[in-house]
């Protein structure tokens, strides 16, 4: 009888957002693949170390419980076949519950994330998340040198989103890249009671909402929060839209212009995402954090 994915939370991600390979990264990027994988052969009984999605995807593993699977987390990776050897074998080793990888040894593997239904892409290489983004798939290119979440609220996943070019559209922010602060917030006044499109990261929240329903007896539960540069009075654009999706955050931060980093240390997520390198730069310094690649600031120079 073939399986199925559906009705399932799907997260993606690639070997090196899983476990900390930069140090064979390195050889592969100063040598070639044969280099790697034969570096991979030599470590095939050494376990990698936990990489920056590491936590997260441990704790979203714990939503699966005996006689009920309400997660799949499938390892997408440019990794060969036989290195991906390795990939399953330090997973074992960490207790994670991983059955399922695609292997494309050095080709983009987005295409994948269709069959898979996937809700997320995590991957440190920003050409494929660029590809998944492109492909209307939430994705990220992970800072690999995040600092690490640790086992900090070991009964909670704590995730935190940019708004504009990440949960919505990058709309508004085209608005201010053109005609400053003044055009943004009139432009957010006037448009107050229209929702803004949705951004990449929406259809996540959208898939989160049934964990988020679970009973307060679920092995885990789910806090979610905006951080945004957004302020007053473009906030209630903001709050609108999402009440319009009938998504709910548990917090909401409209920072002005402050520093996020500041605000992250004290909510402590286990992954962050944000559409601006600056932020992210900033933020990988207090937790694992994403760069989704998206909206006007991101566009490739012609």
């Amino acid at each position: 009888m073939s399986q199925s994915l559906s009705g399932k939370l799907v997260v993606a991600i690639s070997s090196r957002a899983l476990f900390d390979f930069e140090e064979e990264n390195r050889v592969f990027e100063e040598s070639d693949d044969r280099a790697y994988m034969e570096l991979q052969l030599t470590r095939l009984d050494q376990p990698a170390r936990p990489g920056v999605a590491f936590p997260l995807v441990k704790k979203l593993l714990a939503f699966n419980t005996e006689g009920q699977s309400r997660v799949a987390v499938v390892i997408l990776s440019r990794n060969d076949p036989v290195s991906g050897l390795r990939v399953f074998r330090s997973a074992q080793e960490a207790d994670l519950q991983l059955e399922r990888a695609v292997f494309t040894r050095g080709r983009n593997p987005y295409p994948y994330l269709n069959p898979l239904g996937a809700n997320l892409f995590l991957s440190a290489k920003e050409e494929d998340v660029r590809a998944a983004l492109l492909a209307g798939f939430a994705a990220a290119r992970v800072y690999p040198d995040s600092a690490q979440a640790a086992d900090r609220h070991p009964e909670e996943i704590r995730i935190a989103f940019d708004g504009d070019a990440v949960l919505f559209s990058d709309e508004a922010e085209r608005v201010y890249a053109t005609g400053g602060l003044a055009a943004f917030q009139a432009h957010e006044i006037e448009k107050a009671n229209l929702p803004l499109p949705p951004g990449p990261f929406m259809p996540l929240l959208e898939a989160l909402k049934p964990l988020q329903a679970l009973p307060a007896s679920a092995p885990m539960r789910i806090r979610t929060a905006l951080v945004t540069a957004r302020s007053a009075p473009a906030h209630e654009r903001a709050i609108r839209t999402l009440m319009a999706w009938n998504i709910q955050v548990d917090e909401a931060m409209f920072l002005g212009g402050l520093e996020k980093a500041d605000f992250l240390r004290e909510f402590e997520p286990d992954f962050f995402f944000d559409d601006q390198t600056g932020t992210c730069d900033t933020a990988a310094r207090v937790g694992p954090t994403g760069h989704v690649v998206s909206g006007v600031k991101n566009e490739l120079s012609q």
